[in-house]
């Protein structure tokens, strides 16, 4: 089967999922090659017994129109996995999860779809009907694996604007997957057959 990379940038109103809640996440799925075949996006409502962290909620209150787009017409998050799940799938592919960097989305999703469908994000090879069948990809690990530079200079501000496809990092859920999605096709596409990356130009 082909693969795809599902590219998610999650957003939330604190640090631990469950202890607080994720209010959206969107994904866009990348193909093996590095095109942009699909979107998802969603608002959730709160988790029941959760509660906001106080330094997030100052984060969102100097960012208004992201918090506004993270907040809009919120869904159930059991409905909302499920139609994650089912777009997921509808690819007829092997799908990977990917976020930049990994160790921050990730733990969000695997909460929600654990939750809320019994399938989390990773699971052993020995479970026939996972969800995505292989280990999630660290976009900020291959980033710096493909330039040699070192973790702490990575990240949006160090980024040039071609590598995101010119699309703003405005902390709205689509914004920011949009333009890691449009990272990782950088890469993608910049692949040499048998390993290692064309010379970058920036």
């Amino acid at each position: 089967m082909p693969h795809i990379y599902i590219v998610t940038d999650c957003e939330f109103d604190g640090p631990i999922p469950g202890v607080h809640s994720m209010l959206s996440f969107a994904s866009v799925a990348v193909s093996e090659t590095g095109k942009l075949i699909g979107e998802f996006e969603a608002v959730l409502q709160p988790l029941e017994d959760a509660t906001r962290d106080a330094q997030t909620d100052a984060f969102w209150q100097a960012h208004p129109q992201a918090y506004a787009a993270a907040t809009e017409n919120p869904q159930p998050p059991a409905d909302v996995m499920a139609r994650f799940t089912a777009w997921v799938t509808s690819f007829k592919a092997e799908p990977i999860f990917a976020a930049h960097p990994v160790t921050l989305d990730a733990p969000w999703i695997d909460h929600y779809l654990r939750h809320f469908t019994g399938r989390p994000l990773f699971q052993g090879e020995w479970i026939a009907d996972r969800l995505f069948r292989h280990p999630p990809l660290c976009i900020l690990s291959m980033v710096a694996g493909a330039t040699g530079r070192s973790p702490w200079q990575l990240g949006i501000p160090n980024y040039p604007s071609e590598w995101m496809g010119e699309v703003p990092h405005t902390h709205r859920a689509i914004d920011d997957a949009r333009g890691y999605a449009n990272l990782l096709h950088f890469f993608l596409t910049r692949r040499e057959p048998g390993g290692g990356y064309r010379p970058l130009l920036s």
